[in-house]
């Protein structure tokens, strides 16, 4: 209706009202103007009403089309709304949804019985159809028909999923698999047996037969290559080919590595009606062999002409059977080919690498024409035979390291930890220079004290190794030298682990053995420590910064000072034994108790002479001063001390005991004599054994009458003999009877500070 629409857009009021101004607030509409403007608006309302009749009636036909339409779709609404109504009538009053849940559910079950007879009837199809193909593997097992056998076993397989069971499967699953697994194994065992039939070595005339047509029992006339494809297909190729390969690599290539220069392989075939039914390898013996096979051509040339038979007379080029039978026999192959050659062709001299070159290039042309024949994978990167023999510093210096504990090993069991009869004499008296070869080896100069010490064999043998085994590792190689110095050190360390476990019984006892090994345990000591300021700066670079030996030079000395000390307990504990025997030294006045002390001090002077023979020829005279001093201080210390704690001595007592500590010095004088003589110290022998100035005094004191003894101790010199205010005292009590001089006297002792 646009002719409306322009009509009442065109009705404004500010028209209707011209010359007079609406939006001034302060003007009201006068009477006047507002009749005119609802005359004017009604006239306009006039207009519009004829405007809007005249255009209903222009168009009554299509306002008539629209009402009916309304009508009609007012009609169908109601109808529908019957309809519906209806249907809810009819589902209230008749529950129809129950009905179709139950012909639903009836169905699901039916079509789940279905379902479940149809898998049922398949999974019989799928028994029916195994049971029928196991039937047919045997009855082809039993005619030799090997390629369809091994088909319908690897079929059979797949259907079977054997080897990925899983829980809840049906019984027939697994009855079918054990009835499958017996059937594997039957086939298994019957192309095992035919492939033990093909390959075959006589002893007698060394000859490796491969027969191409195979019986075994009633089954004849099948193929070698039918056999191998039969095991290929099932699997077993690796167990089938295991004893053929075993029988080969012990008769045919163990000889061709060990016996390469005697025995040359030679290759023949038999025909029947132009066809090859045979192939043979004989071992025979060569007419012009070498002595001695250095650089291996004889046993890589000897080998790759058997490998190449096999891999063509029984392995007939193909390459999965040519891998199998490799990683069967590879392995052992080439150990074999290390411990019989390589190993035994490393040179014995580090100059003569350069020679052992072609040994490497010929080793690794072997290998290359083993993996041209793919009898080694071609993925296999690490070259056994090629690794071992380029790394040849490594087991030459390997070797070198074997040989240098050995014989550091040998020579310490073998030494008896002895010296030469009147060796210490010759050499105090003539000096080391007038010794015969001998004797010489046990005469040392120590490095830093410069004194000559006396040593054991094994320890001066193993020191001139261990300088010899590092001056090969200033000149040697990286890798050769590391090996070296590590045998170098453990050579030494052998020592502290070996002799201490050799010498075991005799280190319990007094004895020469102790003595050496605690002037071993110093001379070692001492040269270990000077060996990396000796070679450090020649060793090279690789190893300098950790090749040290003064980490194990302190063992030495401890061990040293342990045998030492022990020693000297041993023979402390022995003379302590024999003072015992004295009881005390009581009663001396009685015969039988005097001898019994006499017999008791001769023990001690015999022990101590026993040491002395011992001793003296190995110590160091310095060394030897300072333990026998400590000894006849623990002897002198322990008898003066008996004596003084006796109570109550007789005259006739004392005498007898100034006779026995009398005969004791007169018989220890030599030895005394050479404790003097041992070395060039001023110091005198009193101030070294304490217990001898008091003893020598206590003989003294034995026959001196009261008035003197107190003299001598206010006088100072009882005290300078280490004698103690008790002791004086008691040793008065025990000598004298009880009188006014001697409280004069013991009250004179206790005034004096």
């Amino acid at each position: 209706m646009p002719e409306i629409d322009a009509l009442f857009e065109t009705l404004n009021v500010r028209d209707l009202l011209s010359g007079h101004d609406l939006n001034d607030p302060t003007t009201p509409l006068s009477a006047p103007d507002l009749r005119l403007l609802i005359n004017r608006l009604e006239s306009h309302s006039l207009r519009i009403k004829s405007k809007v009749q005249s255009y209903l009636i222009s168009h009554h036909s299509e306002f008539s089309d629209l009402f009916s339409t309304c009508q009609d779709a007012v009609s169908k609404t109601r109808l529908i709304s019957d309809d519906v109504s209806d249907v809810i009538r009819l589902l209230s009053e008749n529950p129809i949804d129950v009905e179709i849940r139950e012909v639903v559910d009836e169905i699901r079950e039916k079509s789940k019985e279905v379902k479940v007879k149809r898998e049922s009837l398949e999974l019989v199809s799928a028994v029916v159809g195994v049971c029928e193909a196991l039937r047919e593997t045997k009855e082809g097992l039993k005619c030799g028909r090997f390629g369809f056998v091994a088909e319908r076993i690897r079929e059979i397989k797949g259907v079977l999923r054997v080897g990925e069971e899983e829980e809840g499967e049906p019984v027939a699953y697994g009855l079918l698999r054990r009835e499958w697994s017996d059937c594997f194994d039957e086939i298994q065992e019957v192309l095992a047996k035919f492939m033990e039939s093909a390959v075959r070595f006589e002893l007698d005339s060394r000859k490796l037969r491969i027969s191409y047509q195979l019986s075994v029992g009633e089954t004849t006339g099948i193929a070698l290559r039918t056999v191998l494809e039969a095991m290929e297909v099932i699997g077993m190729l690796d167990y089938g080919l295991a004893k053929a390969a075993d029988s080969i690599f012990k008769h045919v290539i163990t000889p061709a590595v060990t016996h390469a220069s005697t025995f040359v392989a030679v290759e023949d075939s038999c025909k029947t009606s132009r066809e090859i039914t045979e192939a043979t390898l004989k071992l025979d013996h060569s007419s012009d062999h070498k002595m001695e096979d250095v650089d291996g051509d004889a046993i890589y040339s000897g080998v790759l002409k058997v490998v190449e038979f096999i891999c063509s007379s029984l392995c007939f080029g193909n390459v999965t059977w040519i891998h199998s039978f490799g990683r069967l026999t590879w392995p052992r192959m080439s150990e074999l080919i290390i411990s019989k050659f390589l190993s035994k062709v490393v040179p014995e001299d580090a100059s003569k690498f350069a020679d052992f070159q072609k040994v490497i290039d010929r080793t690794s042309q072997f290998e290359t024409a083993l993996k041209d024949l793919s009898f080694i994978s071609p993925s296999d990167t690490e070259g056994r035979l090629s690794k071992y023999a380029e790394n040849v510093e490594v087991h030459f210096a390997s070797r070198k390291k074997i040989e240098i504990l050995a014989k550091a090993r040998s020579l310490l069991l073998l030494c008896n930890f002895t010296i030469p009869q009147g060796l210490a004499t010759s050499l105090k008296s003539d000096g080391a220079e007038t010794l015969d070869a001998s004797s010489s080896k046990h005469i040392v100069r120590l490095l830093f004290s410069s004194e000559m010490c006396v040593v054991s064999e094994a320890a001066s043998q193993l020191v001139h190794l261990v300088h010899k085994t590092l001056e090969d590792v200033c000149v040697s190689s990286a890798r050769v030298s590391l090996e070296f110095y590590h045998a170098a050190r453990d050579s030494l360390l052998l020592y502290e682990a070996v002799v201490p476990v050799k010498l075991g019984k005799q280190l319990n006892g007094i004895n020469q053995a102790a003595v050496l090994l605690h002037n071993d345990c110093l001379y070692l000591f001492e040269e270990i420590l000077g060996l990396a300021f000796e070679y450090r700066a020649s060793f090279p670079s690789s190893i300098k910064e950790y090749a040290v030996f003064a980490d194990i030079a302190p063992r030495f000395k401890l061990m040293a000072e342990e045998v030492l000390q022990r020693q000297v307990q041993l023979v402390i504990s022995s003379l302590q034994e024999a003072i015992d025997s004295a009881d005390g030294f009581q009663d001396t006045h009685q015969i039988k108790q005097f001898e019994s002390a006499k017999f008791s001090v001769e023990q001690v002077v015999f022990s101590l002479e026993k040491v002395h023979l011992v001793w003296e020829p190995v110590l160091r005279s310095k060394t030897y001063k300072q333990s026998m001093c400590v000894v006849l201080e623990s002897v002198f210390r322990r008898i003066t001390r008996d004596i003084l704690l006796l109570d109550d001595m007789a005259a006739d007592e004392t005498f007898q005991l100034q006779r026995l500590i009398h005969l004791m010095l007169e018989n220890l004088s030599s030895l005394l004599g050479s404790l003097i003589s041992a070395d060039d110290t001023s110091r005198p022998l009193d101030d070294l054994i304490p217990s001898l100035r008091k003893t020598r005094k206590l003989a003294e004191l034995l026959d001196m009458p009261l008035k003197s003894i107190t003299s001598a101790w206010e006088s100072g010199e009882l005290f300078s003999c280490n004698f103690t205010r008790t002791e004086v005292q008691d040793f008065i009590k025990a000598i004298f009877t009880d009188s006014p001089l001697r409280k004069e006297c013991l009250w004179r002792i206790e005034d004096v500070n």
